[in-house]
């Protein structure tokens, strides 16, 4: 019987390979058609090359930990050199992959001038990326009571995750690369549970306190100095649609938080409204108004019932 059974679980699997074989040229995986033939980027290649680049942001927390002073450029030199590599080969792919040209066609110099091009750009960044880290690092420490020091924000801190991976896919976002910057963000939002899109523009000086189920929409917009706390959600109050019925992508949808601003945990704001500088909004609060600057938005307070004893 055992020997039965295993040979039924060989027929199985033999089954799902030609099916898979006989489909494996559909456009089952994408709706760009014949463009499902060509290579996907890699995702392990990619989140390889975030944390390689998460040790250049922060030499000597992540990655080789016994750097000295006289050994931090040659780190960081020789890991840039690699990420280029790799990025440069992942970039090129996503290029590639909504590219209009023949499908057939081994090479598209367009693409490859393309990728070239964004690599390039994308590192040239890296150093006004690692200085606004610097700032969000400072800013955790000073608004967390506590953190017993700067270093312990960078190694621990959820929120420090997420903003680095989403400042290194918001370069990527701005230049326009397909789908490489949402495979960094959603990397960190499967471990911190803080979903920041690329998309999002976010200066200096942001603190995310807690941080599991904070949401930022593609458009929002947050000055410097803005705190979040858990479960705070920047979305969309609604979705307009195109003559088809289907929603109309890429406008303004989602708050703007102006310098200052601090938001407490599970408030909602919805809609492409504006929080004025230096306000403060409570938790649980529901908003989808404009809020002049220096406000103070919070719940009514509860009162309590007093009821009279029965005669």
């Amino acid at each position: 019987m055992a020997v039965r059974r295993k040979q039924n679980h060989i027929a199985d699997l033999g089954k799902l390979v030609d099916y898979r074989c006989s489909t494996h040229t559909s456009p089952e995986r994408s709706d760009h058609g014949a463009r499902g033939q060509r290579l996907l980027p890699s995702r392990t290649a990619t989140i390889a090359a975030v944390e390689e680049l998460r040790g250049v942001m922060f030499p000597g927390y992540f990655g080789t930990t016994d750097l000295s002073p006289a050994s931090v450029c040659y780190h960081v030199g020789g890991t840039l050199d690699r990420v280029r590599h790799v990025l440069a080969e992942q970039i090129h792919r996503c290029f590639r992959y909504v590219c209009e040209c023949d499908v057939g066609a081994l090479e598209c110099p367009d693409c490859a001038e393309r990728a070239d091009n964004a690599t390039e750009a994308f590192l040239a960044r890296l150093p006004e990326v690692k200085r606004l880290l610097g700032t969000d690092v400072q800013a955790a420490y000073e608004g967390d009571p506590a953190a017993t020091s700067p270093d312990e924000t960078i190694l621990c801190y959820p929120g420090i995750m997420a903003i680095t991976n989403h400042r290194l896919a918001h370069e990527l976002y701005r230049l326009e690369v397909p789908l490489l910057s949402r495979m960094i963000a959603e990397h960190a939002h499967s471990l911190t549970g803080i979903d920041i899109h690329p998309g999002a523009t976010i200066a200096e000086s942001f603190f995310i306190d807690h941080g599991t189920g904070v949401v930022v929409g593609e458009t929002s917009v947050l000055g410097k100095n803005v705190r979040l706390y858990q479960g705070v959600t920047l979305g969309a109050k609604s979705f307009p649609l195109d003559a088809d019925g289907n929603p109309i992508k890429g406008i303004p949808r989602h708050p703007i938080l102006e310098d200052e601003v601090v938001i407490y945990a599970g408030a909602t704001v919805l809609g492409r409204i504006t929080i004025g500088k230096g306000s403060v909004i409570g938790g649980n609060v529901w908003l989808t108004k404009d809020v002049p600057a220096n406000s103070r938005i919070s719940q009514t307070t509860p009162q309590p019932t007093v009821e009279s004893s029965a005669k």
